[in-house]
């Protein structure tokens, strides 16, 4: 791979973007990190994914040398739409990923992030949509992602004036899990991401399909779903192993099955 690093730790892990000087989101990038979540997807041995930046940010955004190659509103129209679809990937993929967000996430790179299930930031972490700064919007569904998270009036806030907003700020109104100084950022996700690999993969994925679902389905549809997963988790050598392990006092271990 050209512009990711793997490595594993347990049942975790580390993705790793590369692209010095700020890691910014080039085609190239986006279609590696497709074929990276290939791999992540049928490996069994991992559980929960952690990405990263390499050097001094997580993501500075989209390549905006690459813009000036397009031409019409056709070919504009099909870079977000492709961005887009990877971005959906990432929040539908199966298995959780958390963002360990230092230096700055900006533009592409918080659609990015915004699209991972959770985020550990740098306190700070400068995150933002500057893309009006441009002259243009967001396109890789940021502007929906972060009015889900922040609501209207702070959404349109950050991309209208296109200032970021700290790590801190980012855990007040809700985009990030928690912040921490810059250099336990990794530590912090790695916590994070052991304690959700402990429980049973089956568990974890039945939580995030129930979750996804809700973004297309109505409440009572989803919780129809919930009682149905309710169901098929129950039954499984996991839902047996983890309430053993209750009544007799001890940690479970999961297998997945």
């Amino acid at each position: 791979m050209e512009f990711f690093h793997v490595t594993t730790e347990g049942y975790v892990a580390i993705v790793t973007i590369n692209r010095p000087p700020a890691n910014a989101l080039s085609s190239a990038v986006l279609k590696e990190l497709s074929s990276v979540l290939d791999e992540l997807e049928q490996n069994e041995h991992v559980r929960v994914i952690i990405l990263r930046g390499e050097g001094r940010f997580f993501c500075a955004g989209a390549d905006i040398k690459e813009f000036t190659l397009i031409e019409t509103k056709e070919e504009a129209t099909e870079v977000a739409l492709s961005g887009q679809q990877l971005m959906e990937r990432v929040e539908q993929f199966k298995k959780p990923i958390i963002a360990a967000i230092h230096g700055a996430a900006l533009g592409g790179g918080l659609e990015l992030a915004m699209s991972c299930h959770l985020r550990v930031v740098a306190e700070n972490a400068k995150l933002g949509l500057p893309e009006l700064q441009l002259g243009i919007i967001p396109g890789f569904a940021g502007t929906q992602r972060l009015l889900r998270y922040v609501g209207a009036a702070k959404a349109l806030e950050m991309m209208w004036t296109s200032e970021p907003i700290t790590g801190t700020e980012a855990v007040q109104w809700g985009l990030a899990n928690v912040a921490v100084p810059e250099e336990n950022v990794l530590g912090a996700a790695k916590q994070l991401a052991e304690k959700i690999a402990r429980k049973s993969p089956l568990s974890i994925q039945a939580t995030l399909q129930l979750l996804n679902d809700a973004k297309v389905h109505s409440f009572h549809e989803c919780v129809k779903k919930e009682a149905e997963l309710f169901g098929q988790v129950f039954v499984t050598e996991d839902a047996k192993e983890g309430i053993s392990a209750f009544i007799e006092k001890r940690t479970p271990q999961f297998q997945g099955k």
